[in-house]
């Protein structure tokens, strides 16, 4: 499998959420069969049976966080020449020339940290695509799901 951006900060949540999924969360389930199981028989325990399909999908989940973690180009944005331009990780804010009122903030992020309602788009959305590369000032085409939009960049940020 080839490696895979991800920014520094999308890599120490998945960091995060292992820890708790490991120190938290599967103890606890741990503790939850234990408990089911000292109430006899199993068959028809709905308390055992619920506990079980928890601790597949938190197992499930580590070795999920682990494989990508694993396979995870870290990105450290701060630490990349951009020459003023968009780069992977970088927050472009950009204005859609289509209504001339809309102005929206991108960071481009890896595929798993993608949230759009945060303003997280990923490196594979059309949207970023187009703006890479791209300076302050520039224009750019999107040829998007909805039509081909149309947006001005006006200010490239590398938190």
């Amino acid at each position: 499998m080839s490696k895979v951006p991800l920014t520094a900060r999308g890599a120490e949540k998945l960091r995060e959420e292992l820890e708790r999924l490991k120190r938290v969360e599967r103890p606890r389930i741990i503790a939850a069969i234990a408990e089911a199981r000292s109430h006899g028989d199993l068959k028809e325990n709905a308390e055992y049976h619920a506990a079980r399909e928890q601790q597949s999908f938190v197992e499930g989940r580590i070795k999920d966080i682990e494989s990508k973690l694993s396979h995870a180009h870290v990105i450290d944005v701060a630490q990349l020449t951009t020459d003023g331009r968009v780069v992977f990780g970088a927050t472009a804010v950009v204005l859609e020339l289509d209504d001339e009122e809309t102005e929206h903030s991108f960071q481009i992020v890896g595929e798993d940290e993608a949230d759009f309602a945060q303003g997280m788009i990923s490196v594979t959305s059309p949207i970023a695509r187009a703006l890479i590369g791209k300076r302050e000032g520039d224009t750019v085409k999107v040829d998007a799901p909805g039509g081909v939009r149309e947006f001005e960049i006006l200010e490239v940020r590398y938190l």
